[in-house]
């Protein structure tokens, strides 16, 4: 036999495992739902995410499986998370979306809801890397602090920011801003998502809350128009400023010191998969790598991105396996670092 024919025959052989494969998965998927589990409520710049994505991952999926969303709100979505590693299905028909500290706190281990190991958890992918997006702290125009620099001067006004549970992302970024920085931020806790914190806002219960712009783009665009609600104070999660907020300065801008900048640093990699996707372990291999290449495929097509620009979406993707990367670069931050943000996740004294 050459080896011409040999590598034909190789080749062959590959596409029909392939096809068998993809065939498999299509028997599997035809006329099955899967859950699509949401860490916070209805009505937030997560759960508007989850919902943009099932009404398209379907299409990229082999059988072409309906695709349901349930809200299972509670410990910053580590609720969804211990369900969809240790309760769901392991068949790929439960996927969630959780908050972006979720895969940072299975990293720093010490949190009692978390029973599993980061290595553990399979990742799909993130909507969003924060290429185009930026972490706001959002103001009242109303309130006693007109500017950062009231909220820096010794004795001046306190601003009073929402926060829903300990390690999720609105509380987490006002502890580890508010220690970095000296700005003089009280944390008003226990809401149960961001919507409500936005409502509670609005109410006047607090005085600020932290979102990325295009979450209230999304949720709340009043907010944004110049007779709007509220004022931006300052950009969390990025290098640079974003461009359509050129005069808002990063939280690096006005760190005091090395320790906090390398608080900051660490904290800044979980913007990078500011929209993540998971899978529950143990899913056959060539469902795991269906359920991948449909999110992908599902997060770049013309229709999705369309709709998600009609709803001032910012829309970055990246894939699970660089995902699994940067979780596990989480924990190379100096381990003075990482024992501060075990606390900071673990921990409600702060």
């Amino acid at each position: 036999m050459s080896r011409l024919t040999f590598f034909c025959l190789a080749v062959c052989a590959l596409w029909l495992g392939a096809a068998r494969a993809q065939d498999n998965v299509a028997d599997f998927y035809k006329g099955k739902q899967i859950q699509l589990v949401v860490g916070y409520g209805a009505g937030g710049g997560y759960d508007l995410n989850a919902r943009l994505l099932a009404r398209h991952l379907g299409n990229f999926i082999p059988g072409n499986p309906a695709i349901v969303v349930q809200n299972m709100p509670g410990a910053g979505s580590l609720r969804a998370a211990g369900f969809v590693q240790s309760v769901a299905p392991r068949d790929g028909t439960v996927i969630g979306a959780l908050d972006r500290q979720v895969p940072l706190t299975a990293v720093l281990g010490g949190n009692p809801a978390v029973r599993y190991e980061a290595g553990e958890m399979v990742w799909l992918g993130t909507l969003s890397s924060y290429s185009d997006d930026s972490f706001v702290m959002w103001v009242r125009k109303d309130a006693a602090a007109k500017s950062l620099a009231d909220l820096l001067r010794e004795g001046g006004p306190e601003v009073k920011v929402g926060g829903s549970a300990t390690g999720s992302t609105d509380d987490a970024t006002v502890i580890f801003v508010r220690d970095v920085t000296g700005l003089r931020l009280k944390l008003i806790t226990g809401y149960p998502d961001g919507n409500s914190i936005s409502l509670a806002l609005e109410r006047g219960e607090v005085e600020a809350r932290m979102a990325g712009v295009s979450a209230i783009a999304s949720t709340r665009p009043d907010w944004l128009r110049p007779e709007g609600l509220v004022r931006p104070f300052l950009q969390i999660g990025r290098k640079t400023r974003l461009a359509s907020f050129p005069d808002v300065p990063t939280v690096r801008e006005i760190t005091r010191d090395a320790r906090g900048m390398a608080i900051v640093e660490a904290m800044e990699l979980t913007y990078q998969i500011a929209r993540p996707y998971l899978s529950a372990p143990g899913v056959p291999a060539e469902r795991l790598a269906a359920l991948r290449a449909a999110f992908m495929a599902a997060a770049n097509s013309p229709a999705y991105k369309e709709e998600a620009a009609r709803m001032s979406m910012e829309v970055s993707p990246v894939e699970g396996a660089e995902v699994g990367r940067l979780v596990a670069g989480m924990s190379k931050a100096p381990p003075d670092v990482l024992a501060y943000l075990r606390k900071l996740l673990a921990s409600e004294g702060q």
